[in-house]
């Protein structure tokens, strides 16, 4: 079959289950919205839960049928759909998507993505964001907080009152700290200190971190390889041109330190904290060179 036409194929499989899932997925959602009663939005939230899920179970099966791709997924501790995570990634390409679905769908609960508030209004998605209890963010840039001081920490309070809902269900809460995807042209204009890594930000991190406090208390520090060298885009997945992806996940464990801080206001926490976080961008730059030595 040629190329062109496995991408096709492929697409439209996933189209397909797309499109039989998101209307059960809008209707709980807006069962949700019109009847506030916690008891029932936690019912509608782990059936809406159930359906992503299944919709990846599907999307997997398409890749897995239809495409060569190898899913080298190597993780050093058990994972349970029980339990809370936080997962942070380095990000290369769009395929880093169905590889974190390929790695953790039904062995962690369905991860989420912290969304720029803006995505709430796109048609139907936004529902669904919302239905599947996507955190919406509002974050302030520097310029921004110099002209309005009083907006200082309000980005916090955001993601503290986003995560709340989070608090009577499990959840794995998704983070790509270098904020966009690797290029050697961006790697340059960067001036990263870091072979195959963008510099991380720490922002982010420490105010999930800071709003969900005790409920998680283990971290997942996921390296995604391409052994063939430049990150594949998605179309080239579809197409069935990606012969190998490898997730390596491992856990670190979380002091109580990195939680109690206030990483807006309080400069040494900061600076603490993203000593850690450069620390474990290092462990990550040689974990990468590490696993594509393997290969030689």
């Amino acid at each position: 079959m040629p190329p062109w036409l496995t991408g096709t194929l492929t697409c439209l499989m996933i189209l397909l289950f797309t499109l039989i899932g998101i209307g059960p997925m809008l209707i709980i959602g807006l069962i949700k919205a019109f009847i506030p009663v916690p008891a029932y939005q936690r019912a509608c939230s782990r059936a809406v839960m159930w359906i992503a899920e299944s919709w990846a179970e599907s999307v997997k099966w398409a890749f897995n049928k239809m495409t060569p791709t190898a899913w080298d997924i190597r993780c050093d501790t058990p994972l349970n759909p029980q339990h809370s995570y936080l997962v942070v990634s380095n990000h290369q390409s769009w395929v880093d998507i169905p590889a974190l679905l390929q790695a953790f769908n039904r062995k962690t609960p369905y991860f989420k993505f912290f969304l720029k508030k803006e995505l709430i209004w796109v048609p139907f998605l936004g529902l669904a964001f919302w239905a599947l209890d996507y955190p919406f963010m509002k974050r302030y840039s520097k310029a921004h907080l110099s002209r309005y001081p009083q907006d200082q920490g309000k980005d916090l309070k955001i993601t503290r009152e986003a995560c709340e809902k989070f608090q009577h269900l499990p959840v794995t809460v998704v983070n790509f700290l270098e904020g966009t995807r690797f290029t050697r042209t961006k790697h340059r204009q960067q001036t990263s200190p870091f072979n195959n890594l963008l510099k991380p930000k720490s922002g982010g991190i420490a105010f999930v971190m800071a709003a969900l406090g005790e409920q998680m208390r283990s971290l997942l520090d996921v390296t995604i390889l391409y052994p063939e060298g430049k990150a594949p885009g998605f179309w080239g997945l579809l197409c069935g041109k990606v012969d190998r992806v490898v997730v390596d996940i491992r856990q670190v464990e979380l002091s109580a330190a990195l939680f109690a801080g206030d990483y807006s206001n309080d400069p040494v926490f900061r600076t603490e904290f993203q000593r850690w976080v450069n620390q474990l961008w290092e462990d990550k730059d040689r974990r990468l060179l590490a696993l594509r030595e393997e290969r030689r």
